[in-house]
């Protein structure tokens, strides 16, 4: 073995000791930073400092709960066969949930046998899948009246 085989091998120790040496201290300096960072994150405070901008919208006031959405009752009577096209026709169109067709005369015949007031108080209340007025819950009884007259014209 010649003098230069031992100053390749010294000086690669060397490299592998400064190598190990580096990672250890570097290892050191983050276990030290991080234990310090995660140590003050977890409270509650820094929690929310942190989340605030997601979390929260600054609408220039408090934030209410939004109110119920309650209809207001129309000044303007809207016909039957606007009421049907906009409410009714979902599932009278289609016989969704056993809803009679309207125009289908055979399915109606029975309904429409027991009267005009029947009809009204049975869709007032409610029938099988139908909940109570359809799906027209701001509806008047006027308004309910004059789409079943509208349904019933086109099922005879």
């Amino acid at each position: 073995m010649n003098n230069q085989t031992n100053t390749y091998f010294g000086f690669s120790v060397m490299i592998v000791v400064a190598v190990v040496a580096l990672n250890i201290a570097i290892s050191t300096l983050m276990c030290g930073v991080l234990s310090t960072a995660t140590a003050a994150d977890i409270s509650a405070e820094a929690t929310n400092a942190r989340i605030a901008p997601v979390s929260m919208l600054n609408t220039g006031g408090a934030i209410a709960a939004p109110a119920p959405v309650v209809a207001a009752a129309s000044t303007a009577t809207r016909s039957g066969e606007e009421i049907y096209s906009s409410t009714c026709m979902a599932c009278h169109a289609t016989g969704a949930a056993g809803a009679p067709k309207v125009g289908d005369s055979a399915a109606w015949a029975p309904r429409i046998a027991t009267g005009l007031d029947a009809l009204v108080a049975s869709a007032t209340k409610g029938k099988g899948a139908m909940p109570p007025k359809g799906t027209c819950a701001v509806c008047s009884a006027d308004e309910l009246r004059s789409t079943i007259e509208y349904m019933t014209s086109k099922s005879q």
